[in-house]
Parts: C-alpha cells; structure tokens; sequence
C-alpha cells in the first residue's frame, strides 16, 4: 500500500522567538507567515515547497540536543554556504565534531552540522535528490 502521507511542518520550543526568527531569516532566507492557527506568540516561516517551521515560544521549557537529533536543509551553493557561516562567525563541524570541517558520506555528499540559538542542530548538505 502507497502511504498518502507528506511531510508538513516541524515545530521547535524557542527561548526567545524573535531571536529565532532573525535567526533562520538571515540564515536560510525563509519568509514568515501567518500563524493561522492561534494568535499565540508561535511564529511561522515557509521553508519552501508548502513546509513550514514553527517556532514555539517555551521560555521555561528543557532543550536537550545530541547531533543525532536534527533537520537538514539542501543546497547547490555548499561552498557560498560555508563561507557565509564564516562572514557571520557562525561555528560549524562535521559529524564527529571536528571544528570548521565538512564530512564527505560514502555517497558523496558534502554536510556540516551547526547550531541555532536554542542548541536544535541543523545540517546543511549538497545533496539534491
């Protein structure tokens, strides 16, 4: 059986929600949207494709990251996006936290890991299948 499932957003509990906004807006360029569910301080951003970021303001709530818990975004400027981490002084690693290094897959894909404000990792890679 075809699952008739897509994926459709991610949501994330933020310290400080304008922070984070900022943050994946000067990063990745995503544009806010309406929360069309609440007039809560829960902020949206499309991420492209009809995907969306939520970003929940939890100012009390316990984050806890391990790099195995992440998102990952694509890009056919791997290189430009490395140097932009850089310009912003934005650390990186690779998988096995190697500062300012991408990692090569065996399949060939370029990756590097970061953090955003709240700790959540993010891996950037150049695979665009």
């Amino acid at each position: 059986m075809k699952s008739d499932f897509s994926f459709n957003h991610i949501a994330l509990s933020v310290k400080d929600v304008e922070k984070s906004i900022n943050f994946y807006k000067q990063i990745f360029k995503f544009k806010e949207i309406q929360n069309a569910a609440s007039k809560s301080k829960t902020r949206w951003l499309s991420i492209g494709e009809n995907k969306q970021l939520h970003l929940i303001y939890r100012p009390d709530a316990a984050i806890k990251m391990n790099k195995a818990v992440h998102f990952s975004f694509s890009t056919g400027h791997f290189e430009n996006f490395i140097t932009f981490l850089e310009d912003l002084n934005i650390p990186y690693s690779n998988w096995k936290n190697t500062p300012n290094k991408d990692y090569v897959r065996e399949d060939g894909v370029k990756q590097v890991y970061f953090q955003d404000p709240d700790g959540y990792w993010i891996e950037v890679n150049n695979c665009l299948v």
